[in-house]
């Protein structure tokens, strides 16, 4: 029998926005208040959920997450709470996360243990980014103020670590465009690939979430594009960091929020929430692998997704062919790639990867994207009964992960998970790359990006190993376009060079 404290999702909602004037200058929190109130429609039981919803989660907008997206439009000095005023909610909780793509994810995880303990009723997880909006109206100068003051506190949740070293920082590696291709070079380098192999594989992978996408009505990129199209570089598809072009990139510049309502078996049979509502959490798991990218044995693999999608799927007493549907977070090529192989699933299943259309085609909003993958299960699962479905969920740069299985088969006896510092204390132990800062002499390349402006070559960063110690290094090769350009232009993966420290900053010349 299902206990009446199970934890189970009762509604969602989503809102893809592309048409909206900008002259309008919809707020994110406007946005997002209109995917609550599809959510709180979804139950069935709108006024009855709202009543006893007493903890409201957003997912940090991407303005308070990193310099390139911050806005001259102000903001709330209460997030959760200007979104909840808009929805008539009186929760006890506000709660703005910290920043990660796994949070949605392990939001959900977090309140399904607290509605087990009886610590929560209800809870609303809404997120959402207006960064189209944001974006055009500070080009345009218009005279727009997002400001505002809703009064009351709010709590941060989740990991307020910055995901990136000062060293990595000092040799320009922060950013996710930056991040993710020295990952995809890597993943090249152990399948032992041609560069033009390699891009041909990559668009065939990603063409077939860009299918997904072009008949998705909440998708915002819903062109179909090929996989010969998605490998060809060209003027409206030009390079942002090496092996990457535009559209292998998450599209953050959109408008588009979601919403989740989770509560319990018994106080949905109290609210009279349908039972054809109920979606059942089965399983899960949250853990992150070696924190800064450069500590880590090697840029190709993520031991946190492959312990964590086999303690989610145990948990739900289920093998990876028992599941029916999946959604991969999909930022860049390599998180699927190292989802997949971390998995033990085939980059071509006939299952799909996703059920939204991924990160550069459905739209990548924010740190809130699985929010939008999460509400896709639950409409899967609710369209498929009995079926079974697996969410995973990645924060900066595969680094933190969580993982959800999901299905309206009922969890049958008590629901538990294992505590999560049991596989976190596994994950930590495992062992980190030598490395040093301050290299010198003979050296060859280990992995390396070349990241793009819009009139060519910026700057590169190349991860190397020296040659007489084996230990790992972060270096910028010289800032000239032909030294960038002959790095990219050869597969420079094992090359040889030399590699010096100036002040606290290193220099790899290539041979």
């Amino acid at each position: 029998m299902t206990e009446e404290t199970t934890p189970i999702l009762v509604g969602c909602g989503d809102v893809t926005d592309m048409t909206t004037p900008i002259e309008k200058g919809r707020s994110p929190f406007d946005l997002i208040a209109e995917a609550g109130r599809i959510a709180l429609d979804d139950t069935g039981a709108a006024a009855g959920i709202a009543g006893v919803i007493d903890t409201v989660a957003m997912l940090r907008l991407f303005s308070d997450t990193s310099f390139r997206f911050a806005t001259k439009l102000g903001t709330s000095a209460n997030p959760p709470k200007s979104v909840a005023d808009r929805l008539g909610l009186k929760p006890a909780r506000y709660l703005y996360t910290w920043n990660g793509g796994n949070m949605p994810q392990y939001l959900i995880n977090k309140f399904a243990e607290q509605i087990v303990k009886g610590e929560l009723r209800a809870a609303m997880v809404v997120g959402g980014e207006a960064l189209r909006t944001q974006h055009a109206v500070e080009r345009a100068g218009l005279p727009v103020s997002w400001t505002e003051d809703p009064g009351g506190k709010w709590e941060e949740i989740g990991d307020a670590r910055r995901g990136w070293s000062d060293h990595e920082d000092r040799h320009n590696m922060r950013a996710a465009i930056t991040m993710y291709p020295l990952f995809e070079n890597a993943i090249r380098g152990a399948r032992g690939s041609s560069i033009p192999d390699h891009m041909r594989s990559m668009g065939r992978l990603f063409a077939r979430f860009a299918e997904v996408a072009a008949a998705n009505p909440l998708a915002s990129r819903r062109d179909g594009f090929s996989a010969e199209r998605l490998a060809t570089v060209d003027e409206s598809n030009r390079w942002i960091g090496f092996p990457y072009p535009r559209l292998m990139n998450s599209n953050a510049f959109i408008d588009q929020s979601s919403a989740l309502v989770i509560t319990s078996v018994g106080e949905a049979r109290k609210l009279g929430i349908p039972e054809s509502k109920w979606v059942y959490l089965h399983g899960c798991a949250d853990g992150h692998d070696h924190w800064y990218v450069s500590e880590r044995i090697d840029f190709h693999s993520s031991p946190a997704i492959r312990k964590g999608s086999r303690l989610a799927l145990g948990m739900a007493g289920k093998t990876l062919d028992q599941i029916d549907f999946f959604d991969l977070y999909s930022c860049f090529p390599s998180a699927v790639e190292i989802g997949c192989q971390e998995l033990g699933l085939s980059e071509e299943d006939p299952r799909n990867l996703t059920l939204t259309g991924g990160l550069p085609y459905f739209g990548g909003p924010g740190n809130n994207y699985v929010t939008h993958s999460i509400a896709a299960a639950v409409r899967k699962a609710r369209a498929n009964p009995g079926k079974f479905g697996l969410v995973t969920a990645n924060g900066n740069y595969v680094t933190k992960h969580s993982f959800g299985v999901y299905s309206t088969a009922p969890v049958q006896g008590k629901w538990q998970r294992e505590a999560p510092s049991k596989l976190q204390s596994e994950l930590d132990a495992l062992p980190k790359a030598p490395f040093t800062e301050m290299p010198s002499g003979d050296a060859t390349i280990e992995t390396y990006t070349i990241m793009h402006g819009r009139n060519g070559p910026d700057f590169g960063v190349v991860i190397g190993r020296e040659t007489t110690s084996g230990k790992r290094f972060i270096a910028n090769p010289p800032a000239d376009p032909a030294v960038l350009a002959d790095l990219q232009a050869r597969d420079s993966l094992k090359r040889p060079g030399e590699v010096s420290n100036v002040d606290g900053h290193n220099t790899f010349v290539p041979a």
